[in-house]
């Protein structure tokens, strides 16, 4: 404890931004979207590269590692840490500059990937990869793990779309990486001359090879780029400050076709064969992961390929082109962009909606992107499905078809020790499959903890050898994110539910979906973040508190992490007396928007009132409680006595007004919503009924409808009789 606060102590004194080594801190930071738990020390939000200097200066002092993170979406466990957690979504989040003329954009890596592509849209630009969490992803994150996305056999991954890098090292040098060998640390040279006839043999030819450090990209013939072999090091090497981006000219118009077949392994042999026609994308899924309702052709698995041109009827042209060159049983072909947006929608909540298999049972990442020749991926798929059955286990592929890539959670048991032992051994043979068929263990979203560990069943050990050699020049201290992709902790380790009660907790709700288990209702959260995007888009509403602070606290992510570790009792030590959980739950409007946008059902106002209850149980709760909970018994006794114009009186000006706010728990700024001086109820039995003899239609007014805006029931009762329906 006395280390820990000298730690604070140092880092505040040297660091501007906000410095938080509390409970709260470290429980949102434990995990990402992986299976990995670590706990770390504390989070450090800098405001700016001299605030990263100085924290890594602290550290290196203490021999404290350092582990930087962006939205925190990693599926291979490296936003986790140990150490101190840079957080670089609070402050260095902006977009500095965007030439049109040059096509280039300069970022901190703190910037949401879609914050970008919102400045660079009307110049008719846009940043190339676009992966799934495009809303709360960001930019150094997709640097550190060479991000893709479905676009990328149109416009590659991250590291083909990165020019300069700014970036300090673990012992505070600066430096600017970029092709002919710019900002290479001294002995690095040296190192690849030394190994040319390696690096130009030993690393597989496909389009998405993320795994292991790129360091063929210092090849002469490669340009010798130092910014390109950074690009996928998972935040080991050294710590990005700043990026410049080459951004990509976007079609004016755009189409979509999707194409189905019968099977999953028709559509993944058909995907190779559509390349030549230049598509945007070639993302393939089956039926198994699409709702029965979606609008989609008649087939077991469908291809989305989109097609781009300059006018609606020259995309169309295009799309129209790569049906009739498919060998599909049907096809669609849509050009409007919202029709679009649904289809799309159906294919990025895949990521969270693969976590659940069709009989509710948990599913999880752990071989999230291995990637192989598009070619070979129809062979690879049938491999990958015998050998599941060979252990026993179940999983939805889907993914980037035309690259190669395939996206899978598997229903792993990695709460019993046989279950984890499974999980290692199939992840050992799903290896040596992947090397057969001149794969990559990870296709996009890095190595991590959960592959780095198998990297020489890929590589061999000489060129394993070779990256923490890379690693050694970098980062001789080894400061930055240990345990990652080199010198790596086993991939069976560290799993986040190890810490989580092996018995249900007595709760008073059932929980059905999760077998009346509470602990199976806070796993739902995976980590995906749906939660922490910004923009409203259709009718997603999900979190509308995250949306207000931007504050990880309050998102329904973050709350689910704090219930995760409250459960888990190592951070958040008092259990449902637990302030911290208090305090995070608190803003939470229980407006159920997570229950219906989040990809995997977290169900955050039942767990917020299950927590309330055991929270104060047995003990006297806020007055705002009672003053609000009780609101429909005064808005009723208001409206008996008739009394709604004194009390609007005495609400708005009278000496009552600020207790009752304070009692209430209303901001002082607020004012006191006007009570109705005719309640819904009394308009209606006085109304004369509609003559609608249609549907009968029952219309429940809740308190807000019927004492403060009974307009809105009476307006709903005037739009429902105007249809014709009959209201009761």
């Amino acid at each position: 404890m006395t280390e820990q606060r000298e730690l604070a102590a140092a880092l505040r004194a040297t660091v501007r931004g906000e410095v938080d080594l509390g409970v709260t801190a470290r429980a949102l930071t434990t995990m990402d979207a992986s299976n990995y738990r670590r706990i770390p020390l504390g989070v450090v939000a800098p405001r700016d590269a001299d605030d990263v200097a100085a924290t890594l200066a602290v550290c290196r002092e203490r021999g404290v590692p350092v582990v930087p993170r962006g939205g925190g979406t990693s599926i291979a466990g490296q936003a986790t840490g140990t150490g101190i957690v840079l957080d670089f979504t609070r402050h260095m989040n902006r977009l500095l500059s965007l030439d049109p003329d040059a096509g280039t954009a300069v970022v901190q890596p703190g910037l949401v990937l879609d914050r970008l592509q919102e400045a660079a849209a009307p110049h008719g630009l846009r940043f190339g990869p676009d992966p799934s969490t495009h809303g709360r992803c960001t930019l150094g994150g997709m640097i550190g793990n060479n991000s893709c996305g479905s676009h990328s056999v149109a416009w590659g991954t991250t590291a083909d779309n990165v020019r300069t890098l700014s970036v300090i090292t673990a012992r505070g040098e600066r430096l600017r990486p970029g092709p002919g060998w710019a900002g290479a640390p001294e002995s690095l040279r040296p190192l690849v001359q030394g190994e040319l006839a390696r690096l130009r043999t030993g690393f597989p030819d496909l389009p998405r090879r993320i795994s292991g450090y790129a360091v063929d990209a210092l090849l002469p013939e490669n340009r010798a780029d130092v910014a390109r072999s950074l690009c996928g090091s998972e935040g080991t090497l050294a710590v990005l400050t700043e990026a410049e981006l080459t951004l990509v000219r976007a079609p004016r118009a755009r189409a979509l076709a999707v194409l189905a077949y019968a099977d999953e392994s028709g559509a993944a042999q058909a995907a190779a064969g559509l390349l030549p026609y230049g598509p945007l994308t070639v993302e393939g899924m089956a039926a198994d992961l699409v709702p029965s309702a979606a609008d989609l052709p008649r087939g077991g698995a469908w291809l989305f390929v989109e097609a781009g041109g300059d006018t609606e009827a020259e995309a169309r042209a295009e799309a129209e082109a790569i049906v009739r060159a498919a060998d599909v049983v049907d096809a669609l072909v849509v050009t409007d962009p919202a029709r679009q947006r649904t289809l799309w929608r159906i294919r990025e909540d895949a990521s969270g909606t693969a976590t659940r298999m069709p009989d509710g049972s948990e599913a999880w990442p752990g071989w999230e992107d291995c990637a192989v020749p598009p070619a070979r991926l129809g062979d690879y798929l049938r491999d990958f499905r015998a050998l599941l059955a060979e252990h026993g286990l179940r999983g939805t592929p889907y993914g980037h078809f035309g690259d190669g890539c395939i996206h899978v959670r598997i229903d792993f048991d990695l709460l019993t020790g046989p279950g984890v032992a499974r999980f290692r051994r199939f992840s050992e043979e799903l290896a040596d499959l992947v090397v057969a068929h001149g794969g990559s263990l990870s296709g996009e979203h890095g190595d991590g903890q959960a592959r780095a560990e198998l990297l020489p069943r890929m590589y061999g050990e000489e060129t394993v050898a070779l990256f923490e050699r890379v690693k050694g020049v970098w980062d001789p201290d080894g400061l930055l994110n240990p345990g990652m992709l080199v010198r790596p902790a086993p991939l069976d380790a560290d799993l986040r539910f190890t810490a989580l009660p092996r018995e249900p907790v007595d709760v008073a709700f059932g929980y059905p979906a999760d077998a009346g288990d509470f602990s199976a209702a806070v796993r739902r959260c995976v980590g995906v973040a749906k939660c922490r995007t910004t923009s409203v888009s259709g009718s997603a509403v999900m979190c509308p508190s995250f949306r207000a602070t931007g504050e990880e606290e309050h998102s329904t992510r973050g709350r689910a992490r704090l219930l995760h570790e409250m459960l888990a009792g190592e951070v958040v030590t008092d259990g449902w007396r637990s302030t911290e959980v208090r305090d995070a739950l608190d803003l939470c409007l229980s407006c159920k928007g997570c229950r219906s946008d989040c990809p995997v059902g977290v169900d955050m106002a039942t767990y917020k009132a299950e927590f309330l209850h055991h929270h104060y149980e047995g003990r006297r709760r806020p007055a705002a409680h009672y003053a609000m909970g009780w609101l429909p018994v005064w808005l009723s006794w208001a409206a008996r006595t008739r009394t709604a114009g004194v009390v609007n009186a005495l609400a708005s000006v009278g000496p009552l007004a600020r207790p009752a706010k304070r009692m209430g728990g209303i901001a002082g700024e607020r004012e006191i919503p006007r009570l109705a001086t005719e309640p819904f109820t009394r308009w209606w039995r006085r109304r004369r009924p509609g003559a609608g003899g249609g549907p009968l239609v029952v219309l429940w007014p809740d308190t807000f409808t019927e004492h403060l805006s009974p307009s809105v029931g009476r307006a709903a009762v005037r739009v429902l009789e105007a249809a014709g329906m009959r209201v009761v």
